[in-house]
């Protein structure tokens, strides 16, 4: 029977997952946000390998021994969600959102209003509009769109 292998979810490993999950991270960006430049991509990478995914709670998916994607959490703010292109639509980015919710029981994450894709797929895993500011953590003329994920906290 074929299909697309299952997806396995894993801590994050710095030393053996940054470059590919900074790779990864570069490869979907450009993707999902062809209103950034290179030089903005460039700049931004630097603040992502030495500020962010330090600071995060990461989770890495992989299918076939391979990282296809990892979900970056600040508490309950996913920080970011990159899935490589290729994978779209196989089940790797609702994967990680179930097991950041299933740690957490509420999600909030900011997306690029220029990236219909992204909201498309949170509003698919029930995310719902939250909030809107202007300018993105870099102080870029780009509005962000705020959604919100509670999945019920069981006491």
């Amino acid at each position: 029977m074929g299909g697309v292998a299952a997806v396995t979810l894993r801590p994050y490993d710095a030393t053996r997952d940054l470059d590919r999950c900074l790779a990864l991270w570069r490869a979907a960006s450009e993707v999902g946000h062809p209103f950034l430049d290179a030089a903005t991509l460039d700049a931004d990478a630097e603040v992502i390998r030495d500020i962010y995914m330090p600071a995060a709670e990461v989770t890495v998916a992989e299918r076939g021994g391979r990282v296809i994607g990892f979900v970056a959490l600040l508490g309950d703010l996913v920080g970011g969600l990159f899935v490589n292109p290729a994978a779209h639509r196989t089940g790797a980015g609702r994967a990680l959102i179930a097991a950041a919710l299933q740690g957490k029981g509420r999600l909030e994450v900011e997306v690029y209003e220029a990236n219909r894709e992204a909201r498309a797929f949170y509003a698919a895993c029930g995310f719902v509009p939250a909030g809107r500011r202007e300018r993105d953590d870099h102080g870029r003329a780009l509005p962000l769109i705020r959604m919100t994920l509670d999945g019920g906290r069981s006491t």
